[in-house]
């Protein structure tokens, strides 16, 4: 029985021990922050893992995206242009390549990389990329690894692009591009198309010029091979020389077809001492007026002077009076208003600075639009002649024919007097003479083409035709100012470069290449005149004459590039000026070329620059 009561109270004692245990458990608060840590780890460890796992998704959605728009390019790049549905195989090979190069195997331990291009109804290359991508600690959460698909598409074409070459075609265009001495070929006349004279150098069997023809043709191959159906491509050409061949393609309502002063003569007669007379008796009338007429009747002696005889008779007393009077052949030089309504209509007409009857035929070539003669330019108040964008709405903003026949040098024109003179005999050159048209003095070349859709064989006769010939000086200022005028989206011609129906506006470049640097002559007749005494450009000061022309130069460039023309200088057998470098967009859009070979590279770089390689989506 003792042990019995022993037991039970053991019994007791032990409930009694657990119930203070549960008790003081329950009333323990020190274990209840583990517990709620292991309930908080599950929800972050699930928002943790979905922010780890996103952004290796992103990265790897980025990088698959990229992988798969270098491999359309690349595909789109060397496809090769056929009938067929499918993309060819070595397209097909190098777009796979491109999508390994730029996707790494096993990116974030992703797998079933595929990359599937495909040719296009339109001829161009799609494609669309796969790639599986595991969870890692949403993975833990029972989270399923997650396929990523991208598309791409590439095109590999031109925008719709104008592009406008302004090409030097001067006398030292004939010399191959080592020359330094442009001296020894001859100057031969032809006879061109209108039945006018021509004059031009005779071309070396390496001539620059013929390089030049080969690098426009290879220009226009390049940009053709990369075009597709839809692409719009526009060519224009100023080939310049002291002036430009543009009269005939430009409305004739930009033209001055009233009257406009020339540099030229008009002749007139002075009479040269005192009238004498004499008298005959016992005459009949028909005797006495055949006394009446001039000596010599064939024009002037040697002296440019003549005898005019004026008779009258009496009938009563049978006598004939007969007065003579010398006079001398005298001419007036200056500037001049001459009627020009016939000869823009480009007819032949008599030459009003002659007086043998002499005829004249305009060629195209024209004089600018009033300018005003200055040293610097502003942007914002550019004159006349480098406004590309003012109309041609009066006399003072239209063209003028140019005339070589009829433009004079004046007698006694010192640096700063260009009045009118008068001076006997008629020895003061004309510079419209074969003398002056064989130097070069004065040069009206192949005519311009404006903006226009062209096929090569056009583009190849162009550069053939019988008139782009080397001859005459080198004026930089005249090719762009007319280069930029043609290609002005704000101005007289902005119809030849607006945007296709229902495309995007084109892209503008301005291809401007030349042999030689600005080179004027006060003996030049060209785009401003004569410039001896015109003086249209210097004013009174003739020594700043090429620094000012480069200065129209320059600033013509910059009128360009405020339009958002590209504008690309290549100097052709010579070192870039720096007004040629000023001139183009950026230095990296300047090139010089010692060889032939380098002339066809530069315009093969400029034409893959052109080019634009671009993702559509």
């Amino acid at each position: 029985m003792k042990e019995s009561g022993t037991m039970a109270g053991s019994v007791t004692n032990n409930k009694v021990q657990a119930g203070g245990f549960l008790a003081r458990l329950a009333r323990d608060k020190r274990g209840n922050t583990l517990a709620l840590m292991v309930m908080a780890l599950i929800p972050l460890i699930a928002l943790v893992g979905s922010s780890v796992d996103t952004a290796r998704l992103y990265v790897v959605k980025v990088r698959l995206q990229q992988a798969c728009d270098a491999g359309v390019l690349a595909g789109r790049k060397f496809m090769v242009s056929s009938t067929s549905t499918t993309l060819d195989d070595n397209a097909a090979a190098k777009a796979q390549n491109f999508f390994a190069a730029n996707f790494q195997s096993g990116m974030f331990a992703s797998t079933g990389a595929l990359f599937t291009p495909r040719k296009t109804t339109d001829s161009q290359v799609a494609g669309t990329a796969v790639a599986t991508v595991p969870m890692t600690l949403t993975g833990m959460m029972g989270f399923d690894p997650v396929q990523l698909t991208v598309t791409c598409e590439a095109r590999f074409d031109i925008a719709d692009v104008d592009v406008m070459f302004v090409l030097d075609t001067t006398g030292s265009m004939a010399y191959a591009a080592s020359d330094t001495s442009y001296s020894g070929q001859t100057v031969y006349s032809y006879t061109r198309s209108d039945g006018t004279t021509g004059y031009y150098t005779t071309e070396k069997s390496n001539a620059r010029i013929k390089a030049l023809r080969t690098a426009v043709l290879n220009f226009y191959d390049t940009l053709a091979a990369t075009a597709d159906s839809t692409t719009k491509i526009r060519y224009g050409f100023v080939p310049y020389t002291s002036t430009v061949n543009v009269g005939k393609i430009i409305p004739s309502s930009f033209l001055n077809i009233g009257t406009y002063a020339y540099s030229t003569r008009r002749a007139y007669e002075a009479n040269y001492g005192s009238s004498s007379s004499t008298v005959y008796s016992n005459t009949t009338q028909a005797t006495c007026n055949a006394y009446a007429g001039r000596n010599p009747t064939s024009g002037y002696d040697s002296n440019s002077r003549a005898v005019y005889k004026t008779v009258s008779w009496n009938s009563s007393t049978k006598k004939c009076t007969v007065t003579s009077q010398t006079v001398q052949l005298m001419w007036t030089f200056g500037s001049i208003d001459t009627d020009v309504s016939q000869y823009v209509l480009g007819g032949w007409v008599t030459d009003p600075s002659k007086i043998d009857g002499t005829t004249s035929k305009w060629q195209g070539c024209i004089e600018e639009r009033d300018t005003t003669a200055s040293a610097s330019f502003s942007q914002s108040s550019l004159p006349g002649d480098l406004d590309p964008n003012l109309p041609a709405t009066n006399d003072a903003t239209k063209w003028r024919p140019m005339w070589p026949d009829q433009i004079y040098e004046r007698p006694n024109t010192s640096s700063t007097n260009v009045t009118n003179s008068t001076a006997q005999g008629s020895n003061y050159e004309n510079v419209g003479s074969a003398a002056k048209l064989k130097l070069g003095y004065v040069s009206c070349g192949k005519e311009a083409q404006r903006l226009a859709v062209m096929t090569r064989d056009e583009v190849s006769s162009f550069l053939n035709d019988p008139d782009f010939r080397p001859m005459g000086g080198t004026y930089h200022d005249v090719g762009m100012i007319w280069g930029t005028r043609f290609l002005s989206p704000n101005g007289p011609f902005a119809a030849d470069t607006a945007a296709w129906p229902g495309r995007k506006t084109p892209i503008r470049h301005l291809v401007f290449m030349t042999d030689g640097e600005m080179s004027p002559s006060l003996e030049i007749y060209g785009l401003y005149g004569l410039e001896k005494t015109d003086r249209r450009v210097t004013g009174t000061d003739t020594s700043t004459q090429t620094a000012r022309h480069n200065a129209r130069f320059v600033a013509e460039c910059e009128a360009a590039k405020n339009l958002n023309i590209t504008v690309w200088v290549i100097a052709f057998g010579q070192s870039l000026t720096t007004e040629m470098t000023q001139c183009a967009s950026s230095s990296g859009n300047a090139f010089t070329a010692s060889s032939d070979t380098a002339l066809d590279t530069a315009f093969q770089t400029i034409a893959s620059r052109v080019a634009m390689l671009r993702i559509s989506k």
